[in-house]
């Protein structure tokens, strides 16, 4: 058993309003229904978003994986979380940020985001799994970003 991080940044302008943006980014279905992998996400009731991934590749398998983030919100402005500790067996979490601020044709929106995952895999495989998990948070914030457009133009 061994954990692996790996980090994303990204800062794009988003052609809405801040008021748009914040809307999906604190809706819990909505983010889970643009982001790739995500097949839930549930609050419980001292307001953790609870995260279920499926499918998740890593070298050689795939794992269902389950994520408690505590969220810290302030409005319009800054979207806070980080994951509960964890626990036995496989588990993630992921720390971070979202930031939003106005600019003259919509929002600037910043996202970073370091994933943690404890995995029944040898700390020698870092190489391999690195990469896999480098891969797979591409393609997450690639395709999350392209459905977060559509998602406020469908909005609009």
């Amino acid at each position: 058993m061994a954990s692996f991080s790996r980090t994303r940044r990204d800062t794009a302008d988003v052609p809405h309003p801040v008021e748009a943006v914040w809307e999906v980014l604190v809706d819990p279905d909505a983010i889970a229904r643009l982001t790739p992998l995500v097949s839930s996400i549930d609050v419980d009731d001292d307001g953790r978003w609870i995260w279920c991934l499926q499918g998740v590749p890593a070298p050689g398998r795939r794992f269902d994986l389950t994520m408690t983030e505590e969220m810290t919100f302030q409005p319009r402005t800054r979207i806070e979380f980080t994951h509960a500790p964890l626990e036995r067996g496989v588990a993630a979490g992921a720390d971070g940020r979202y930031t939003l601020d106005p600019v003259d044709d919509g929002t600037r929106l910043s996202i970073e985001l370091t994933v943690t995952a404890r995995l029944p895999l040898p700390g020698l495989a870092a190489p391999a799994v690195h990469t896999v998990m480098q891969q797979v948070l591409d393609r997450m914030g690639t395709r999350f970003a392209a459905n977060l457009l559509e998602e406020l133009d469908r909005r609009d």
